[in-house]
């Protein structure tokens, strides 16, 4: 199958041939396009090779559109990623965009003094008509040592603040966290629109975030051979709030796993999403459609 975009699945796009090279390993073959265009709910295309550019944006859309994926949420992790993000956003109208101070950065800005004045420009950048979320945000307690939590913790407060008084989705990073984020969402009170981004967490975590609305999107982890915590999740997970993500470059798919990600190559993870639901393939896709226009708004 081959459209006008030149996509061929079980070929690289031609999006991607240019720097594939450069990265020391290929992006993975185009899958087959979905029978219902979904939306890729995470994605950093500013950390993609020759990502930063109008014309690569487009063209990683392009590609994006012809499997089957009509549109991505851009997100920022630092003040430099949010700017592109906002910039992006009125150039490429298949983005929505999320602004944030990401929960590994905070402890060094809070060092240097100046995490306030960066969530202060956070929040300006929120302003923009097409910012539809706060995040990535949260906790992380992987990289981040026992001395960050109380400046993550702060930080976090603050984005979830900005994310109730802007009525943005809250799209959460939750590493080796899970309890701390509960308690602090629950301290604060959540936003209305809550995103556990890339979620990793296990069935008693979903059935949390069934229990509160909050929703929860799923990357290619799921599909690694070792998350079986996330497969039990997605079992129990509560279908009105699922949402399906790359977290490109990162995360990518089996049997890809080690491989640069790309909005692409989201009908991987929703063709084994549905697999593993014993769902209807487009049902699913309609039902992730609906959820992630419910949880950020109109693409239009």
């Amino acid at each position: 199958m081959c459209n006008d975009s030149g996509y061929v699945p079980g070929e690289i796009p031609a999006a991607y041939l240019d720097f594939a090279s450069g990265t020391g390993k290929p992006y993975p073959p185009g899958p087959e396009p979905l029978p219902v265009p979904v939306i890729d709910n995470h994605t950093h295309l500013d950390f993609a090779p020759g990502g930063a550019g109008t014309a690569e944006v487009g063209a990683a859309m392009d590609a994006a559109a012809a499997a089957g994926v009509r549109g991505a949420v851009q997100v920022g992790t630092d003040l430099e990623s949010s700017r592109f993000t906002v910039r992006i956003l009125d150039e490429e109208p298949r983005l929505l965009g999320a602004v944030a101070i990401h929960p590994n950065d905070a402890p060094v800005l809070a060092g240097e003094g100046t995490l306030d004045a960066a969530l202060e420009e956070i929040e300006a950048l929120a302003g923009h008509p097409r910012v539809r979320g706060i995040g990535e945000t949260g906790l992380d307690y992987f990289r981040t040592g026992p001395d960050g939590v109380e400046r993550q913790q702060y930080s976090f407060r603050r984005h979830i603040d900005i994310a109730k008084r802007l009525g943005l989705a809250l799209q959460i990073h939750d590493r080796d966290a899970h309890a701390d984020v509960v308690r602090v969402l629950l301290e604060e009170g959540a936003p209305e629109k809550v995103v556990f981004h890339c979620f990793s967490g296990d069935a008693d975590l979903a059935r949390t975030c069934n229990e509160h609305g909050w929703s929860m999107s799923f990357a290619g982890t799921v599909t690694f051979k070792n998350a079986g915590n996330l497969r039990e999740a997605l079992a129990v997970a509560d279908r009105r709030l699922l949402l399906v993500e790359t977290d490109s470059p990162f995360l990518t798919p089996h049997p890809f796993r080690g491989r640069p990600n790309a909005s692409y190559m989201v009908p991987y993870t929703v063709r084994f999403m549905a697999a593993e639901l014993g769902a209807d393939l487009a049902e699913l896709g309609t039902q992730l459609v609906e959820n992630t226009v419910r949880t950020y708004g109109s693409w239009a």
